[in-house]
């Protein structure tokens, strides 16, 4: 039986918070012991991240934070495999996308943001002063301080490094809680950090649960200086309820309900193509994932039919095996959740043009299983249509009119994404420019420039991070007024 340690000031620590199991998804068999976290832990974490602040760490040049970054990039590729491996372990999804997605561009991210801090620029003014002399300002760039890194756990070491990246290139130190569901990789990286020569105490992680354990010790903690966090709404707003005693800033990625909208004029193929994956991607579990599909009413039996078909194609399986295309969602209470939305659609007399139940996998029966899922017929204010489900299923509605499906689009309390079909370029940018949303693309999704700005808009969160604009958050900046 594995064991999975906290990992505070460089070392790997038992906590004081008891265990919990880690299971493999695709089996619902435990691996692994966790050792959680109780109050004193998280306060030995956040006590070693800010005394590593006045430390070597908080005493090193951009170029020296750089250099080490990218061994940090260089360490998570040269351990692949054993990435890798955790990240299936944890999820239960498939290596094809793991070994693509998750850990090349967990991996991605140190450089990434290397390269922004290397340019960054702050601003400078002159100006005169009232009795006609000169005057400079000049801004300076320094760390926010210690930071609370909480992850969720779609896509583990992707959106841990997203943050952390960018949090230690401006000079912060982290202390990271993983969502329990999977705790392997951010956990694993601290033998990486120890490993390039990270300073103890720069990065840590603690594990355990919401309420009431590590994550509400973490947020709530006094001498934490800012806090970021990626998952659903409803644990975001008790975030930045917490967050607001020390007037502490945050950045938070929420929930989604997102829309694709599909113009008669699209390219078929290649639609159904982007489209398959959006719905149904990490067998749903993406925030950017498409759970609306709105379609222009002379291609909609063909898109209803093509995305039918897309949807009876996955296979499903040993999530180490390459040929595998779908796994298992993260738990048998997620997949409960997902089935419960898949009875209402049914009970709702919802037309099912794919799956809508629970696939049997022969050698597999113990894990968390959904087949992915296409309806039709349902109210737009029916829960199926309004509520974030988080599995691989979409409904689709046909419209007539440009505005009314801008105007179908935009009916949510969410707006973080959405994705436009269409070969005609005004109604690309026409459409774009009018739905409430913080990503929109184009004959595409998922597609990442990481230099440009992520986040959401409504209930969908607060902020933005990629880029400048990470290091606009992960930084403070300090105006100097120099009269000369």
């Amino acid at each position: 039986m594995q064991k999975i340690l906290n990992f505070i000031d460089g070392e790997f620590k038992a906590g004081t918070g008891g265990e919990f199991a880690n299971k493999f998804p695709t089996t619902g068999e435990i691996f692994a012991e966790v050792s959680a976290a109780g109050k004193s832990d998280v306060d030995a974490a956040v006590g070693a991240a800010r005394s590593a602040l006045k430390g070597p760490w908080g005493r090193m040049s951009v170029p020296e934070r750089v250099s080490l970054l990218r061994k940090l990039a260089d360490g998570i590729n040269a351990r692949f495999d054993e990435f890798l491996a955790a990240e299936i372990r944890d999820t239960g999804k498939p290596r094809s996308i793991a070994s693509h997605i998750d850990i090349p561009r967990g991996a991605a991210n140190f450089n990434v943001f290397a390269d922004q801090i290397l340019t960054a620029s702050t601003e400078t003014f002159e100006m005169k002063t009232p009795d006609g002399g000169d005057a400079l300002n000049y801004a300076l760039r320094g760390p926010r301080g210690v930071i609370a890194v909480v992850c969720p756990w779609n896509l583990p070491l992707l959106l841990m490094t997203w943050k952390v990246a960018p949090a230690l290139a401006c000079g912060n130190t982290v202390v990271v809680k993983p969502s329990e569901e999977t705790p392997a990789t951010a956990t694993l990286l601290g033998e990486v950090m120890n490993e390039v020569g990270i300073p103890r105490g720069v990065y840590n992680v603690v594990h355990g649960f919401g309420p009431s354990a590590a994550g509400e010790f973490l947020t709530s903690h006094p001498d934490v200086d800012g806090i970021t966090f990626t998952g659903e709404t409803g644990t975001g707003e008790a975030i930045m309820k917490a967050a607001a005693n020390g007037v502490r800033p945050v950045s938070l990625e929420l929930g989604g309900k997102n829309a694709g909208i599909i113009f008669d004029d699209a390219d078929i193929g290649a639609t159904l193509e982007g489209i398959g994956r959006s719905c149904f991607a990490n067998t749903g579990q993406v925030c950017l994932g498409t759970e609306r599909l709105y379609v222009q009413r002379d291609i909609y039996d063909q898109v209803c039919e093509g995305l039918a078909q897309k949807a009876r194609s996955y296979r499903m399986g040993d999530p180490f095996d390459q040929a595998t295309t779908m796994g298992t969602v993260i738990s048998a209470e997620h997949r409960d959740k997902v089935i419960s939305y898949y009875d209402k659609a049914r009970a709702s007399g919802a037309q099912i043009l794919a799956g809508g139940g629970v696939p049997d996998i022969k050698g597999y029966e113990g894990g968390y299983w959904v087949e992915p899922t296409v309806w039709t017929g349902l109210d737009e204010d029916h829960p199926v249509v309004t509520e974030e489900i988080f599995g691989p299923c979409t409904h689709i509605r046909a419209f007539d009119t440009e505005e009314e499906g801008i105007a179908l689009a935009n009916n949510s309390p969410y707006g973080l994404a959405t994705t436009i079909w269409s070969t005609n370029l005004g109604t690309a940018h026409r459409v774009s420019k009018q739905i409430e949303v913080g990503i929109t693309w184009v004959n595409c999704w998922f597609l990442r420039d990481l230099r440009t700005p992520f986040g959401g808009s409504k209930a969908s969160g607060i902020g933005r991070e990629g880029g400048v604009h990470s290091l606009e958050f992960y930084s403070e900046l300090r105006n100097v007024c120099i009269k000369l």
